[in-house]
């Protein structure tokens, strides 16, 4: 693919998903700059910090993540930005290279397996999962009643990463779901997670 500007974060943007942020770091705020005196939809990667902080320096990044696009930048004061970008799709961390100034990466698309035939109906069952999973959430004040109602794609394939994103998980069993080689075995793994999820707010309902 190319060498692409990165934002590592402590946080997972999945395929389709909202991610907001208020850039204030001088490095970020170049990339920022950068991105947008590009041709064509400004875009940067964004990928999970495995390990030390989001800021600064020093962190361990992962090697898979997904190309964020802008969809609306806002210049604040203070030589600051609030922006917000969706994530269109994922990519393969093929090196990290040297932070100049801020980290950039060589990176390949990474699409998804050839979905199975059945897929539609497994999306089905599990969105149903999810709702319910996030009815007890709501209950317990960890997510808003909106979030029960969210849509997701009619695209089966596109909408087993809506499902991800909805379900209320952490950062590593997000990107858990982002590695999962194709929908069906994203479905799988969402599966899996959700049992430990709705155990644990059963309990916490008691």
């Amino acid at each position: 693919m190319a060498v692409m500007p990165m934002f590592p974060l402590g946080t997972v943007l999945l395929p389709g998903g909202i991610l907001p942020l208020h850039v204030f770091e001088p490095r970020y705020r170049q990339m920022i700059i950068d991105c947008l005196q590009e041709d064509g939809h400004p875009e940067f990667g964004q990928a999970l910090i495995t390990h030390g902080a989001d800021a600064g320096g020093g962190d361990e990044r992962a090697m898979v993540g997904t190309m964020a696009q802008m969809i609306q930048v806002e210049a604040l004061d203070g030589e600051r930005y609030a922006l917000i970008a969706i994530g269109t799709r994922r990519i393969r961390i093929n090196t990290w290279l040297p932070d100049a100034p801020y980290p950039i990466a060589d990176v390949d698309d990474w699409p998804d397996e050839k979905p199975d035939p059945g897929l539609a109906i497994a999306v089905e069952a599990t969105h149903a999962r999810v709702q319910a999973v996030l009815k007890m959430a709501v209950e317990l004040g960890d997510v808003s009643a909106e979030t029960v109602e969210s849509e997701i794609s009619d695209d089966p394939s596109f909408a087993t990463y809506h499902l991800a994103s909805l379900a209320p998980i952490g950062p590593a069993d997000r990107y858990r779901l982002l590695v999962a080689p194709g929908p069906a075995a994203r479905l799988n793994v969402l599966d899996d997670v959700l049992d430990d999820v709705e155990a644990m707010l059963k309990f916490r309902l008691i």
